[in-house]
């Protein structure tokens, strides 16, 4: 039987799984809500799905696997919104449901550890409209569901040269503070040792085994293109977006071990370090190409 995945906000980490699937005979459609991005998902080998605004119900009642990268919102989460009952109706049928969350749903633990047992106590508006959309995900009766609590993404398009590279990166210093972080190969990786292995009702934490300060990658960053290390600006002198401040309201280390020890995952990229050498790598690689 074809395995059909139903995509939900059908963007960088669902198309990073995607390009793994495609190849071994999936069907695969994704929701967007433009027409531009819709063409693009179609050269990806990608059914796209204009939604809000096209009835996906018999695309529903036919996929065997869901995934939902759509971030909720004030008003909460924007698939269940529009989509509970139909989903809710799938249930039985469906053999995976994933559900891309973030790991702001752990709060603050000042640098301290956490895991997938650690309570949530989210202390940014968007942590708590994750926490329940977790919540409201996990209402759903004999949905089989998995949590996939994201660290900090990073991979191609998405590192920090280009910004080294133009003058605007910062490095901004705040005492104690540590991110954790995930490259979107991994994300991918995971989520199809997932697929492959189903324990419905389980959580993951998706991240590498260093999490770092910000101003160390940065640096790294710097030093492996050969230019100057930006200066070290202190956070309370830093002029940032609302955005960014929330992000540095929150320092912890994240621990994943249950990605290795019931998924069997090896991560590809075990830490910041080898991460952005390989896209150094694949940016001079495309240069050569062109």
């Amino acid at each position: 039987m074809t395995k059909r995945l139903l995509s939900f906000g059908h963007g960088y980490s669902a198309q990073a799984l995607a390009r793994r699937l495609l190849p071994l005979g999936w069907t695969i459609q994704g929701t967007t809500r433009s027409e531009d991005k819709a063409d693009k998902l179609r050269d990806d080998g990608v059914e796209p799905l204009i939604f809000p605004g096209e009835d996906v119900s018999a695309v529903l009642e036919r996929a065997t696997h869901i995934l939902i990268s759509a971030g909720p919102g004030e008003e909460g989460d924007p698939v269940l919104n529009l989509l509970r009952d139909q989903i809710a109706d799938a249930a039985p049928h469906l053999e995976w449901v994933g559900y891309l969350s973030t790991t702001g749903v752990y709060g603050d633990h000042q640098g301290g550890w956490v895991d997938e047992d650690t309570p949530l106590t989210p202390s940014t508006r968007r942590g708590q409209w994750r926490k329940e959309a977790e919540e409201a995900w996990q209402s759903i009766p004999g949905l089989p569901l998995h949590i996939f609590r994201l660290a900090g993404i990073y991979g191609p398009g998405r590192g920090p040269f280009s910004k080294v590279r133009n003058g605007t990166a910062r490095r901004i210093i705040k005492e104690g503070q540590v991110f954790s972080r995930i490259h979107v190969e991994d994300i991918a990786q995971v989520l199809h040792a997932s697929i492959d292995r189903p324990n419905p009702g389980a959580a993951y934490n998706l991240c590498d085994d260093d999490p770092a300060p910000p101003q160390d990658v940065i640096a790294h960053a710097a030093e492996l293109l050969g230019l100057p290390v930006p200066p070290a600006i202190p956070f309370d002198e830093a002029e940032m977006t609302p955005m960014a401040r929330s992000f540095y309201a929150e320092s912890k280390r994240v621990r994943n071990d249950r990605i290795k020890d019931e998924l069997g995952v090896q991560l590809i990229f075990p830490d910041y370090r080898a991460g952005l050498r390989a896209l150094l790598q694949a940016e001079s690689g495309d240069s050569q190409d062109h």
